[in-house]
């Protein structure tokens, strides 16, 4: 008896506080369901601004030159000998011309087995290397896909960008494809070093947002034309921070072709040796490239250049220190080096240079790097 009177108090209990529950939710069903509660009226925005539309315009226009890079590596299985390809790392570029050539950063692809290119319209293609240039931070891809998928980015000059200028940064940053991102040149003629230490001259700075995988994708005029490579970023927290590095386009421009010529950059040399930037200033030598070694035969030698040598009672000789070429000024090798990088074997080039306190000019023949 006791039994049955327990469980019907407990039925009671519940079906108290279910009702209890109902009644206190009530008011707010009962609001929910009244019959005038319909979507708001959507207030005219009018036209969009001219800003917008020029955003908007350049978006349609060039994204389709666009891609997205997925780098793939060899991974072995566990307990297993076999191995398969499996993403690495993720990065963008652009249609160079409709043979299929594609421009990237070369830290994008570097240590990578193999990779592939993902077009505007999500078709995917594999990609072979054509060549690739570490100083500058640029390499070439190639797919093979039909020529109406290839529209070419369109070209524009660096040489003449002004501190201000508009720009617009397309790319696939963490891996979101298609990303447009808006903001202005905010300095020239910054200097970057690659990832092999060469130092790369003449970048633009830019506060449009550039994050990773934004590397190796457009960075673009007013106008819609390329104006730069996107590369690198300076940020303590590894994400934006305002301040983006792209490699200028008169440089892509130089680079890509002997790229997809030669597969490398043949850099044209004068056949000499050179002291180090470390010694030479130590002896209180001009700034330039101090000549310690001629190569037989070579440039250098056949216009008459001198070396530093020691004569035979130990006193140093003077030689030649090239101090400009072209009337630019050379203040180490590596400013040598990134001068001659702008001209092919077969060029001439008029160096300025300094022997024991008198200057000179001497034209060279460059010739092709062995």
């Amino acid at each position: 008896m006791n039994r049955s009177v327990s469980r019907r108090a407990l039925w009671l209990l519940a079906a108290g506080l279910t009702l209890l529950v109902i009644g206190w939710m009530w008011p707010f069903a009962a609001t929910n369901g009244r019959p005038d509660a319909v979507p708001r009226a959507i207030t005219p925005r009018g036209p969009l601004a001219a800003e917008e539309i020029a955003n908007i315009e350049i978006f349609k226009r060039v994204s389709p030159s666009v891609v997205h890079i997925t780098t793939l590596e060899l991974q072995r299985e566990l307990f297993s000998r076999n191995t398969q390809e499996v993403p690495s790392g993720t990065g963008s570029g652009f249609i160079w011309d409709d043979a299929g050539h594609i421009v990237t950063n070369f830290h994008v692809i570097r240590g990578a087995n193999a990779a592939r290119v993902t077009l505007a319209d999500q078709s995917s293609y594999s990609a072979k290397l054509v060549g690739a240039f570490p100083d500058g931070d640029l390499a070439v891809l190639r797919i093979d896909a039909p020529k109406d998928k290839l529209p070419p980015i369109p070209i524009g000059s660096s040489r003449d960008l002004q501190v201000g200028q508009r720009v617009y940064a397309i790319g696939n940053p963490f891996g979101l494809d298609q990303t447009l991102t808006t903001g202005i040149v905010s300095a020239l003629n910054r200097e970057i070093e690659a990832f092999n230490n060469r130092t790369i001259r003449g970048v633009i700075q830019t506060d449009a947002a550039i994050n990773p995988g934004n590397s190796g994708g457009p960075l673009l005029d007013s106008a819609g034309r390329l104006i730069g490579v996107n590369s690198q970023i300076a940020s303590p927290s590894g994400a934006n921070a305002g301040i983006g590095f792209a490699i200028p386009v008169d440089d892509v421009n130089r680079v890509v072709p002997r790229l997809i010529r030669d597969g490398r950059i043949v850099r044209p040399a004068l056949g000499i040796s050179a002291l180090p930037d470390s010694v030479r200033e130590a002896l209180k030598l001009p700034r330039g490239v101090a000549i310690v070694g001629l190569t037989a035969g070579g440039p250098a030698a056949r216009a008459d250049l001198r070396p530093f040598r020691r004569a035979d009672d130990g006193a140093i000789v003077q030689g030649d220190v090239i101090t400009a070429v072209n009337g630019m000024p050379i203040a180490s090798l590596d400013d040598l080096l990134a001068q001659l990088e702008r001209h092919q074997a077969g060029d001439r080039v008029t160096l300025t240079l300094s022997r024991a306190g008198k200057s000179r000019e001497q034209a060279v023949t460059l010739a092709a790097a062995q």
